[in-house]
């Protein structure tokens, strides 16, 4: 109790320090420029804040943390739009939401979905102010008992969501999950450096796959090109349906539920290097599980929006717990953020015990901050909705160049080569694939996001309990199965029970027929294939570097044997049996074009940008697609051309980036953006 009458002299004075007319300006400003970082695809708070750091120096702290916070906290509000009307994740944080929230879209209730989300996105948001508050003073002791057991089983339990959102064939859930654990072991081993499906005779794998690329690729492709197969609008009525108070009601019906994942959004944040990576599946699962009619979740289940919104949202005041109190940050973009407050004033403020200590009044204006945000975000984004939100009557034929030009774009932030579009194609392939066969994806995404922490936390775990078990039985024991693990243990199970007994009746990527062997088999055999030359090259990792091979090996030898059992059950099964699910059987007639001409259009751009460089080759890819692909006139796609390469160059100066070159670039020294 005197720890909280101390704290009210800083309450009292935050609020003296923020609300003034030039730091809620400031705030506001931060608000609009998160909203427009968020609502383009792949770039998020990261990008955003990055491009906030060279303004930073010498700025006025309260205004510069009003920037920042205002930013911070509504990308996950505004990445809505993204998930929810062109059905592409916004950020890592709101993949979830594509799995429900565009479904309604496509039945015309966008603005019902829209509405769902930002309520349930307010509440969240300020569940985690409110959380935040009252972590600054008992969240030390807790979160310093999460040790290497803990965090591992955290790690756990967000895998333990695969059986609920693996579908109606928990193990296709299951390979897909080590699937994408495998795919996230490229690159060098977490304990000894060893190459693991990466040699530098291909150098672009030895960092592994970045998460942008890969949650672009598996999310956002398969949605483009299936769009564009159909060739019409995202909805399929020019009505939008549902209208603002639908959604609303919708939240409060669900209140408890939005209670309920914003607390997991919370307590997620609070661990570090978890966060927005994955605890809107956690949420997601959570809703699943609490759901009594199910079947709806994958085709357009309001529930599906609420609870991941809710989560999201809440989590940025859990993630700033550790980074305030620890200096630890708790995501990419608390990363950035202690790194900018570093900038603020004259270097008088630093993240961590000092700042409870001496500036306890700046530590609670992050927290007014962080409320205010998001309730002018929330109301931005309604006001915005209505011109938006028409997005989804447009023509796909038009939308879909600018989508692939932004994701493009925002895949290639981290290497800045070619390299990165043909990752982004081939996960493209793969994602078109799993969506097409009824694999889930979530699975996938969950176990590629979770691979690196639970390899680094397994390898800490047996290396530190090793050391304890040769002091005695029991001190192992006692590291192993603390209080704590055993209750996440316990969670675990239960949560693994229920998820697959009520699997069968989750459809993760919605209604897909079977009717056809061959082609889904075809596809077990390739996935079966990359297992087995994954296993047998982490296998050739040297004795010296022993602990660089376990985590690969464990879990492809597991994804394996899953794999053969489906093989099994494929000879043994009917073609009817949803082993056999294939999108093609179901929806070929609706599809006006076929996939491979489509995607030609993509290889071509592909193609010309490794002879000329992305701007060139972006233009012709522009200007060819509207006119021949949209059906447009040459004029139209001049003026649609010269808007997109303009905003890219925007976009580029903006963040100063290059833009990969081609073959021409080495024998011509061109001007930017061509270089």
């Amino acid at each position: 109790m005197d720890s909280f009458i101390d704290a009210l002299p800083a309450l009292a004075d935050a609020a003296g320090m923020i609300f003034q007319p030039v730091v809620l300006g400031y705030l506001v400003l931060g608000v609009v420029m998160g909203l427009c970082v968020g609502v383009f695809p792949g770039l998020g708070g990261i990008a955003g804040l990055s491009l906030l750091l060279p303004f930073m120096f010498g700025m006025e702290p309260v205004l510069g943390l009003a920037l920042m916070i205002g930013m911070v906290a509504v990308v996950p509000t505004s990445d809505t739009f993204a998930s929810v009307l062109m059905g592409i994740p916004g950020s890592s944080a709101s993949q979830a939401t594509v799995l429900d929230g565009f479904p309604m879209a496509k039945k015309g209730e966008a603005a019902r979905a829209l509405s769902a989300a930002f309520s349930s996105s307010l509440f969240g948001g300020l569940v985690g102010a409110a959380f935040l508050t009252i972590f600054i003073l008992v969240a030390r002791p807790v979160v310093l008992e999460f040790r290497t057991p803990e965090l591992l089983m955290i790690t756990v339990f967000g895998l333990s969501m695969v059986g609920i959102l693996a579908g109606r064939v928990a193990l296709k859930g299951i390979v897909a999950a080590g699937l994408g654990m495998m795919i996230g072991t490229i690159g060098e081993g977490d304990s000894a450096g060893e190459l693991r499906m990466a040699t530098y005779d291909m150098p672009y794998l030895v960092d592994g796959l970045k998460l942008v690329i890969v949650g672009l690729g598996i999310f956002a492709v398969p949605e483009i090109v299936a769009l564009l197969r159909q060739d019409r609008a995202i909805a399929e009525r020019a009505v939008l349906g549902g209208g603002w108070f639908k959604g609303v009601r919708d939240w409060f019906a669900n209140k408890w539920l939005s209670a309920r994942c914003s607390i997991i959004g919370v307590v997620v944040g609070v661990i570090p290097g978890l966060g927005g990576s994955v605890v809107d599946w956690i949420s997601y699962g959570h809703t699943v599980q609490t759901t009594k009619n199910k079947e709806k979740f994958g085709s357009g289940e309001v529930r599906g929006v609420i609870g991941p919104e809710s989560s999201n949202n809440a989590k940025e005041g859990g993630g700033l717990v550790p980074t305030l109190l620890f200096g630890i940050p708790g995501s990419g973009s608390m990363a950035v953020f202690i790194g900018a407050i570093a900038l603020l004033g004259s270097g008088q403020i630093e993240v961590g015990p000092s700042m409870l200590k001496n500036n306890l009044d700046v530590t609670y204006a992050i927290v007014w901050l962080l409320a205010l945000a998001n309730v002018a975000g929330t109301l931005i984004c309604i006001a915005a909705s209505g011109g938006i939100a028409r997005l989804t009557t447009i023509p796909f034929g038009l939308l879909a160049p600018f989508l692939f030009m932004i994701i493009s774009f925002a895949a290639f932030q981290s290497g800045q080569n070619l390299m990165d579009l043909v990752a982004l194609f081939a996960i493209g392939m793969l994602g078109i694939l799993m969506r097409r066969f009824d694999w889930s994806r979530p699975a996938f995404l969950i176990g590629f996001v979770l691979s690196n922490p639970a390899e680094t936390y397994a390898n800490q775990a047996v290396q530190i309990a090793s050391s304890r078990f040769r002091r005695s039985f029991e001190d192992g024991i006692d590291y192993i199965f603390s209080p704590i693990v055993i209750v996440l243990i316990v969670i675990t199970v239960i949560s693994v029970v229920i998820g697959l007994r009520q699997a069968k009746s989750i459809m993760a990527e919605g209604a897909v027929q079977s009717g056809r062997k061959t082609a889904p088999m075809i596809f077990l055999l390739a996935v079966l294939a990359y297992l087995v030359t994954a296993f047998v090259n982490a296998s050739m990792i040297p004795d010296f570097a022993a602990a660089d091979r376990v985590f690969p090996r464990f879990v492809s030898g597991v994804a394996i044997v899953g794999t053969l059992i489906l093989l099994v059950q494929m000879f043994l099964r009917p073609a009817t049996h949803p082993l056999f699910a294939d999108r093609e059987f179901s929806e070929g007639d609706d599809n006006v074009y076929g996939l491979w001409s489509t995607l030609a259009w993509f290889v071509g751009l592909l193609v010309l940008t490794a002879l000329v460089g992305f701007i060139l080759a972006l233009s012709v890819f522009l200007l060819t697609f509207i006119r021949f692909r949209a059906r447009r006139s040459w004029s139209f796609a001049a003026i649609y051309t010269a808007a997109g390469i303009g905003f890219m160059c925007f976009m580029a100066s903006l963040l100063n980036r290059d833009f990969p070159p081609g073959l021409l670039q080495s024998f011509v020294d061109l001007p930017w953006p061509l270089t």
